[in-house]
C-alpha cells in the first residue's frame, strides 16, 4: 500500500513573528514535491498566520506543537484543541521528548491529549522513542512497544487510522547524532510490527511513520529510501527554507 509521504518542520521555541512570515512565505513560494505532505509546526502565536498561508493549500498545512488534555477552563496557559483547530489548523504534535523530558508528560496524559485531538477532527502526530541509555543497554525497543501499546491500546482502530506515529530516537536530537538508515529502518519496521499485534497488518501497513532524528538535507534521502521511513519530523533544519525544501524534495 501506498503510503502518504510527510515532512513536518518542527520549530520549537524559536523564530520572531517577521521571521515566522518569511520562513513560511519562503518555503511555500518555493518548488516543491506536490505529492509530498507538508506541515509547519510553529510556536502557538504564529499559527493564525501560517494557517491563513495554508489554508487553501492541498499542500501545506499547520499543527500546534502540543495542547491541553482538557478541553476549556481555569487552566492557566493552556491552549485546547478546539482552540487551535478554531484558527484552521489540521494537526497537533502529542508526546513529544521534549514535552516527556521537560515537563514529565506522561503516556496517561498524552492519551487525553490525543482524545482531545480527534474530538476536534485533528490529526495527532504521536512521537515516541528511546533515550539513550536505554539503546546503549539494548532496551530500545522495549522502551518504545511500552510507549506505543499503552498509548495506542486506548484507541479503536478505526481512530489509529488517522494516527501519524514520528519515531525520535531521542539520543539523536539537537546532538548531531543521527540513526543511521540501517537503524531507522531496523526501528520503524518494529513499531509496524508492533501496530500488528496490537491491531492487525492492514491498519500496520497504512500509517505514515515518520523518522524524527537530526535529519537534514544532508541525510534525508538515504533516510527517506527506507523502506518503512514516510518521512520525517524536522527540527532545526526546517527553520532555513533552503533546507528545509531540499528535504521535502529528497524522495
Amino acid at each position: 500500500m501506498s503510503r502518504k509521504k510527510i515532512v513536518a518542520g518542527n520549530w520549537k521555541m524559536n523564530t520572531s513573528f517577521p521571521v515566522a512570515v518569511e520562513l513560511i512565505k519562503a518555503v511555500t513560494n518555493s518548488e516543491t514535491a506536490s505529492e509530498v505532505t507538508k506541515i509547519f509546526f510553529p510556536p502557538f502565536p504564529f499559527l493564525k498566520t501560517a494557517s491563513d498561508v495554508t489554508s487553501n493549500s492541498a499542500e501545506f498545512f499547520t499543527g500546534a506543537q502540543n495542547c491541553s488534555e482538557h478541553d476549556k477552563g481555569a487552566y492557566t496557559g493552556e491552549v485546547s484543541a478546539s482552540m487551535i483547530a478554531s484558527v484552521g489548523c489540521k494537526y497537533v504534535l502529542v508526546g513529544h521528548s521534549e514535552r516527556r523530558t521537560f515537563f514529565k508528560e506522561t503516556n496517561g496524559q498524552i492519551v487525553s491529549k490525543i482524545q482531545q485531538v480527534l474530538q476536534n477532527k485533528l490529526i495527532p502526530v504521536f512521537c515516541f522513542g528511546e533515550q539513550l541509555a536505554e539503546r546503549k543497554s539494548n532496551k530500545h525497543f522495549e522502551t518504545v512497544t511500552a510507549q506505543l501499546t499503552e498509548v495506542l491500546k486506548c484507541f479503536t482502530a478505526a481512530q489509529v487510522t488517522h494516527f501519524v506515529l514520528a519515531y525520535e530516537p531521542v539520543w539523536a536530537i539537537g546532538t548531531g547524532e543521527t540513526a543511521s538508515p540501517e537503524q531507522a529502518q531496523e526501528m520503524h519496521a518494529h513499531v509496524r510490527g508492533c501496530l500488528s499485534e496490537v491491531f492487525d497488518s492492514s491498519l500496520a501497513s497504512q500509517i505514515p511513520l515518520l523518522y524524527g532524528g537530526s535529519c537534514n538535507a544532508q541525510n534525508a534521502k538515504d533516510l527517506f529510501a527506507c523502506k518503512d521511513v514516510d518521512g520525517g519530523l524536522i527540527g532545526g533544519a526546517s527553520l532555513k527554507a533552503e533546507d528545509f525544501c531540499k528535504i521535502i524534495n529528497s524522495f
